[in-house]
């Protein structure tokens, strides 16, 4: 019998390192493995390597190569010798909402920064975090700025010396705020202009490229974002469109071609293989539903089997902004519920409207990719907040699609593996997605609960606008 060609793929994601070791013939997962993060929103990353040691400890026999896909936008400051010098801001921070309005402003609006990188930055992109920690007395130190795929990535290569040789790809690239897809070069302008001198910043490797070899002698893949990652995992072909409900909500699709939103809804993205990704993310997604499990005091399958037999929301609404918001683009928001009457304030009628809410944000990002002109055929739902039958019920009439369920698996690893098949074999191997039926479909008035939900966030948005008082 022939022996197998084992391939790591490392997902180190904002809350846990996960790693899966796969056939890279099959892409069949033959060990896996994981590990947490801390709760925090700025992290020091030892903990990222100490998360991979655990997640991986007694997994790697017989792999020959192995790629990470990271979190996006994370910003790790460097100095020279490489020691970080500032804990990692990640993408979830929003303490440079103030610093993001600077920056948009002073390039000369949304517009501009469209042209310029494909994108308009809110405080998740990399670049405001850098116009945020520039007085800072750590930032003095710093020499180089990376992401922290990029930091895993150059830790795992055995003969790393300092920032020289520090590697990052075209998909984690594109989500710093200082790199253009349509371009597929650097903008050193933009980190200048955000952090008033230059810093030192990774070189952009080929999807395929082997960047260099760990202590346990596997080759190294270029690795690349989560979201990247995950597309690569799930293969996606042109008129599927993602959407995934993690920590984060997210809604992308491949494109042949760039894109570049004005409005700043969809980010202009590059993929994994090449070609481009635009996205578009939610700061909230699957913690709406155990959030409001919470206050309700019910379990999630108590939850969700009120949100699903539940006869509507009877016209309440529930904009899910817990955690302030990306998109649309209110940093400093909190949640807000409307139509509160006797007939309303009941478990199921909260629940119902909970899950309708986080649907209507995830329909507004679909509905933004429509714009960009991506077709939408299908729409393949994954992440945690997948697995409830309310969401599977409710999604195909709210976000005007087939929804198909693909097999729950740790997507973004499996992609970073995929690219690590790729780095060793020379060709990028094709792997079977099995896809399932979700939950049947409830029959509601989208239009009416769609309607209901955007004459709600446009009446109160000046409101949201607002730093609350917390």
């Amino acid at each position: 019998m022939t022996e197998l060609r084992l391939v790591a793929g490392v997902d180190c994601s904002t809350q846990a390192t996960k790693v899966l070791v796969c056939d890279a013939e099959t892409g069949a997962v033959v060990r896996e493995g994981r590990a947490p993060h801390p709760d925090a929103t700025q992290v020091d990353p030892a903990e990222w390597w100490n998360a991979w040691e655990i997640a991986s400890d007694g997994l790697l026999d017989g792999v020959q190569a192995i790629a990470v896909g990271g979190q996006q936008h994370g910003m790790v400051l460097l100095d020279e010798s490489g020691e970080v010098v500032h804990p990692a801001v990640l993408w979830n921070d929003t303490s440079s909402a103030d610093a993001t309005e600077e920056l948009v402003a002073e390039l000369g609006g949304p517009e501009a920064w469209a042209e310029a990188i494909g994108s308009v930055p809110v405080p998740s992109f990399t670049v405001t975090k850098l116009r945020w920690v520039r007085n800072k007395e750590a930032a003095q130190r710093a020499a180089a700025v990376v992401l922290p795929h990029d930091w895993m990535t150059h830790r795992l290569a055995a003969d790393r010396h300092g920032i020289d040789g520090i590697t990052t790809d075209r998909g984690d690239a594109s989500g710093t705020g200082w790199w253009s897809a349509a371009t597929n070069s650097y903008r050193t302008d933009l980190v200048e202009l955000a952090f008033g001198r230059q810093l030192a910043l990774p070189r952009v490797a080929g999807p395929a490229e082997v960047v260099g070899q760990t202590a346990f002698g596997a080759a190294i893949g270029a690795g690349t974002g989560d979201n990247a990652a995950a597309a690569l995992g799930l293969d996606l072909q042109p008129g599927d469109v993602a959407v995934s409900l993690g920590t984060s909500g997210t809604a992308f699709a491949r494109s042949a071609d760039p894109t570049a939103d004005p409005t700043g809804l969809v980010a202009g993205f590059a993929d994994a293989t090449g070609e481009y990704l635009p996205l578009v993310c939610t700061l909230n997604a699957a913690r709406v539903m155990s959030a409001t499990a919470n206050m309700l005091g019910l379990d999630l399958a108590a939850f969700d089997e009120a949100a699903i037999t539940s006869s509507g929301s009877d016209g309440l609404v529930l904009l899910p902004f817990l955690d302030g918001e990306r998109t649309p683009d209110l940093p400093h928001s909190t949640g807000l519920i409307y139509g509160l009457t006797r007939a309303t304030m009941q478990p199921a009628t909260m629940a119902r409207a909970a899950v309708e809410g986080l649907l209507c944000g995830l329909a507004d990002a679909v509905d933004a990719l429509r714009a960009q002109g991506l077709p939408v055929h299908r729409v393949l739902l994954l992440g945690g907040g997948a697995r409830s039958r309310s969401v599977q019920a409710l999604a195909p009439a709210l976000l005007g699609a087939e929804v198909v369920l693909p097999e729950p698996a740790e997507y973004v690893a499996l992609g970073a593996a995929r690219q690590a098949a790729w780095a060793l074999t020379g060709a990028l191997p094709t792997w079977q997605v099995p896809v399932g039926k979700p939950e049947p479909a409830v029959a509601v008035d989208a239009a009416k609960i769609r309607a209901n939900y955007e004459q709600v966030l446009t009446n109160t948005r000046p409101l949201l606008s607002e730093p609350y008082n917390r």
